[in-house]
């Protein structure tokens, strides 16, 4: 997966061409990611987030993208996935459906992932909300698959997908160079496993797999 353009298909490559052009467009009036990494979106945005395909699990079918800023990884992953989605359905294999939800609190931010979504065809929900709000939480309900980049330290992270976990939820969080000070840290108020995947685009970067989440009880 080091080159993305080589590994997904023409339908896919169009929309992430499209997912590229509307980011230029839009990051001179939002601030979607930091300007330098503009030049290289495709390893530092797309790949960044394409990354997290291999450890979603075959059967999950409920996401949701915390802090989705301009898409990543969330919108990335529901692009990805799109195609297998559509094949699932036109075969009649669904046994559940699929859900795609992007929680993000900036509402700029918002009308731009429902654009790229728009244009590209591809299905999401998007909530212009904090994910503390418990209202949302009921909206979003139990889920298979929660994901962040750059959103909170990790036990704050932890803290707001856990109203999300189901019992076999996996939580998939994109870390820098302190991930393993980030999970010692939050031992100290939760119980989980905790999977260290090196990451593709940065030496000194982390994916984080959660399962099996849960507070620990307060002696």
């Amino acid at each position: 997966m080091n080159d993305l353009k080589t590994q997904v298909s023409r339908e896919t490559l169009e929309r992430f061409n499209l997912y590229e052009s509307l980011l230029k467009v839009w990051q001179p009036r939002i601030n979607l990611v930091a300007n330098a990494t503009l030049p290289d979106v495709w390893d530092r945005h797309f790949l960044d987030s394409a990354q997290l395909l291999p450890l979603i699990p075959a059967e999950a079918r409920v996401f949701v993208d915390l802090g989705s800023g301009g898409g990543f990884p969330g919108l990335v992953l529901a692009i990805l996935l799109h195609e297998r989605r559509q094949n699932e359905g036109a075969a009649g294999g669904a046994e559940r459906p699929w859900r795609f939800v992007l929680v993000e609190s900036d509402v700029r931010k918002c009308a731009f992932l429902r654009e790229v979504a728009r244009q590209a065809g591809v299905a999401v929900e998007i909530l212009s909300t904090r994910i503390e709000n418990p209202e949302t939480q009921y909206k979003l309900g139990i889920v298979d698959v929660v994901t962040a980049r750059a959103l909170a330290p990790l036990d704050r992270l932890l803290g707001l997908a856990a109203p999300l976990f189901g019992e076999r939820a996996v939580g998939l969080f994109l870390k820098g160079q302190g991930a393993q000070a980030e999970v010692e840290a939050a031992r100290s108020q939760w119980a989980f496993e905790a999977l260290f995947v090196p990451s593709v685009t940065a030496v000194d970067a982390r994916i984080v797999a959660v399962r099996s989440l849960r507070r620990r009880q307060v002696a």
